[in-house]
């Protein structure tokens, strides 16, 4: 029972996330709560929806992952998740890709966060199961995605979660807790975490609407946003051009996810501070 109601409070976590990217605003060239970003296929309300429809895969992901399985067919079992999970997300949205790199980074999170308890362990747990190879073959080679990833020789949502989510745990969350630390509030913290990836992701999301040539104007734009005295209104201004130019960062939105998953987690599991009276106890 107790390993059930753990599967589920990850799971709330992990949607949560996914809702919490979603409603962060503004965002360059993403959906959020001022409008559809670069996207004409898909609203806020889509986005949520979606997310909401993982609930059921994110808790088969966390208890799968605490059956005790050999590593290859854990792997197997994920396999098999993910492909349920994302055909029941194309049905909440209409057929509308909404949350397929989500589903794979924050899914291997999700298994790894049900056995591990720190950071570090949930993160190589995630890295070192994206690396076993599903014994059903790769992905189509024809998604967006995989030709992105051959034609510039970039890693993906795959060759980031190989590398261990160098992105994740030396961008993203140093970036948010660095600005949380200074002060800023929940939102300014998750939008500078956002910029910084923006500003240092290879994304594939960006390289196919854009190029080469729209992921550098992405990146210079995030580094040029972080560093302005008027932060609000140069992120309002770069949004507005991301959008123009329907240039959507998915892979960073991905990672954000992640990193807003990962961030609750740890503050969840923080151990209860110590009495009152101990605090100041004579030493």
């Amino acid at each position: 029972m107790q390993e059930e109601l753990d599967a589920h409070a990850v799971a709330a976590a992990a949607v949560g996330a996914l809702q919490a990217e979603a409603l962060l605003t503004p965002k360059p060239g993403l959906v959020d709560r001022l409008g559809s970003g670069g996207h004409a296929d898909m609203d806020l309300a889509m986005l949520l929806r979606s997310a909401q429809s993982l609930h059921g895969t994110f808790v088969d992901l966390a208890l799968v992952s605490s059956e005790g399985l050999p590593p290859q067919e854990l792997r197997n079992r994920v396999g098999v998740l993910g492909r349920i999970g994302e055909a029941t997300m194309l049905e909440a949205t209409g057929g509308v890709n909404t949350h397929r790199g989500a589903l794979w980074t924050v899914g291997l999170l999700v298994v790894a966060a049900a056995t591990e308890r720190s950071e570090a362990g949930v993160v190589g747990a995630a890295a070192r199961l994206a690396a076993i190879p599903d014994s059903a073959g790769a992905p189509p080679p024809s998604s967006h995605g995989q030709r992105v990833v051959r034609r510039y020789g970039v890693g993906g949502a795959v060759g980031e979660a190989v590398a261990g989510f160098p992105h994740l745990t030396q961008v993203a969350l140093p970036a948010m807790r660095g600005a949380r630390a200074a002060g800023e509030s929940e939102d300014r913290a998750r939008l500078r975490a956002l910029l910084a990836l923006i500003a240092t992701l290879d994304d594939t999301c960006v390289l196919h609407r854009g190029g080469a040539r729209g992921l550098r104007r992405m990146q210079r734009a995030a580094r040029s946003t972080t560093r302005a005295r008027d932060f609000d209104g140069d992120l309002r201004r770069f949004a507005a051009r991301a959008d123009a130019a329907r240039l959507s960062p998915g892979g960073s939105a991905d990672l954000l996810a992640a990193a807003v998953f990962l961030d609750d987690l740890a503050r969840s599991r923080e151990p209860a501070s110590a009495p009152q009276e101990l605090l100041h106890a004579d030493v």
